[in-house]
């Protein structure tokens, strides 16, 4: 028999699979850590976090499968978007922690970008706009503010390619890593703007020479590593990429034209696409599979999983206990009194704005807010606007394709557990609903992606592993209803814009 292993570095946890070549699953390990939030707005993490996560997550993995190393094949490794990139100086040593994906500080670089560049230009050589998203911003903050840390950074490097190159010796990019960063990647010509980068006073040889598809293997495991490991030395190590792709990689898609939808602690939802598209305010990269040929045109809410795991742990003691003292699932009980509340909570709408928002909607200010509370409301009712608020994201991010989705919904992740939150995605986006029978995480997509490039597998081969669950049918009397309140829930932001800017300005003062 022979395997293979996929490693997904989150923002909350690293976690490793192994799997045969039919994708059962053999063994899974997960380590998890925290984030660093120094300041308002600031979100960091060191490397070295990522690196040992790593590092134990797979050990801890093929001690479990008990297999022989020689069966194992070969890995990816995906990653959280690393905002800037880990900063390394000419050791190849961090220089300061890596600035991620939440990480909100840079807005006067993202002025500075609009006014001094211009969202046209941006938008015409790297099809993305500015904002302190970016990992371009990013970067011109650590220039502008912190010069000691610029003078001694010699390379950028996102976080699953720094782990490749700890594990094999060998620096090199993959075109969804390069892409993400924006402001400085030509998205026409799949390479580094030397225009952008020398209008914005950034070293091309800053970022990593050798750009590679996902399924391209880096290098194989040096001999200290792989002892380390329980593994070979020299096993094949293959790119990756951004996490929200490779979960689309595990969910099958490899065609354009699909809409898929990966939602953990933020959502990512995305079309995947052959030729530009009419839509706004989208994140625009390289696909993790054809990456010089399809582009992951990516909304994403900022907080999505992450406000209805703050709800729980916040007001739902009494649940909590009665999981941890044998009752039912934290979740499940929730979904119980939830689903005995008709669609729109009797009157509440979220905006689920916890941490900002990103595209589209593109706002660091924006704030997370509960609308329509009256003394009738319960817990209930509160626990079901946030999960109807997810899906009213969703439905936003949707139509700022500026096309029409044909087809299905592919829905992955966490929130497929919950029989409630299907359906209430199905009636608000009046889209039929499909979710992979297996837990699809970006781990899966690695293990197809290492499989493609060590030659184990084919495309039809991946496309086949994935089995759908039965559909979930949009009630089209409860989409005319919500349709309503998505109504109110978008003019609710543009009435509130202001104030929430204000509020950030007093907390900051």
């Amino acid at each position: 028999m022979q395997y293979l292993l996929g490693t997904d570095i989150g923002t909350s946890g690293t976690k490793t699979i192994l799997t045969d070549l039919n994708g059962t699953l053999i063994a899974k390990d997960l380590q998890e850590y925290g984030i660093l939030t120094p300041k308002q707005l600031w979100a960091e993490q060191w490397p070295d976090v990522w690196y040992e996560a790593t590092m134990k997550s797979i050990k801890n993995t093929v001690k479990k499968a008990g297999i022989d190393a020689n069966q194992i094949k070969g890995i990816a490794i995906s990653g959280l978007y690393g905002g800037s990139g880990i900063p390394l100086d000419e050791n190849m040593e961090p220089v300061r922690p890596c600035m991620i994906w939440m990480d909100g500080r840079a807005d006067l670089e993202t002025k500075w970008a609009l006014e001094k560049i211009g969202e046209k230009t941006l938008l015409e050589i790297t099809h993305n706009g500015a904002n302190p998203y970016y990992g371009f911003t990013k970067i011109l903050w650590m220039k502008n503010n912190e010069p000691e840390n610029w003078n001694k950074t010699k390379l950028f490097l996102p976080p699953n390619n720094y782990v490749i190159y700890k594990l094999t010796g060998e620096v090199a990019i993959d075109y969804s890593s390069a892409g993400n960063i924006g402001g400085i990647f030509d998205m026409r010509t799949r390479s580094w703007s030397e225009e952008m980068m020398d209008a914005m006073g950034i070293p091309v040889s800053m970022m990593p020479e050798k750009i590679v598809e996902s399924t391209d293997i880096v290098g194989g495991l040096k001999a200290d590593i792989a002892r380390e490991l329980g593994l070979e030395t020299g096993m094949p190590v293959i790119a990756g990429g951004i996490d929200c792709g490779a979960a689309n990689i595990g969910m099958g898609v490899f065609d354009p034209g699909v809409y898929a939808v990966a939602i953990g602690t933020s959502m990512c939802a995305a079309l995947i696409s052959d030729k530009p598209i009419k839509g706004e305010g989208l994140i625009v990269w390289p696909y993790l599979y054809e990456a010089k040929k399809l582009s992951y045109y990516f909304a994403g809410g900022a907080t999505a999983g992450a406000i209805v795991k703050w709800f729980r742990d916040t007001f739902c003691e009494l649940e909590v206990k009665k999981e941890e003292e044998g009752g039912a699932n934290a979740y499940a009980a929730l979904d119980a009194e939830a689903e005995k509340i008709s669609e729109g909570s009797e009157g509440l709408i979220v905006l689920p704005y916890f941490m900002g928002e990103r595209s589209p909607v593109w706002d660091p200010d924006a704030k997370g807010t509960i609308l329509g509370l009256s003394l009738v409301h319960t817990k209930a009712h509160i626990y079901r606007a946030f999960l109807e608020a997810v899906a009213y994201s969703l439905r936003g991010a949707m139509e700022a394709t500026g096309e029409t989705i044909e087809g299905n919904i592919m829905l992955a992740g966490g929130v497929t557990k919950s029989k409630l939150w299907k359906q209430i995605f199905a009636d608000v986006t009046g889209k039929t609903v499909v979710c992979p029978k297996i837990d699809v995480e970006a781990n899966m997509g690695d293990v197809i992606l290492a499989g493609i490039g060590t030659g184990l597998l084919t495309y039809e081969e991946a496309k086949t592993w994935q089995i759908m669950d039965e559909k979930i049918i949009p009630d089209m009397e409860k989409h005319k209803k919500y349709s309503a309140y998505y109504e109110i829930y978008k003019s609710s932001y543009q009435h509130l814009k202001e104030d929430m800017k204000n509020l950030t300005k007093l907390v900051k003062g």
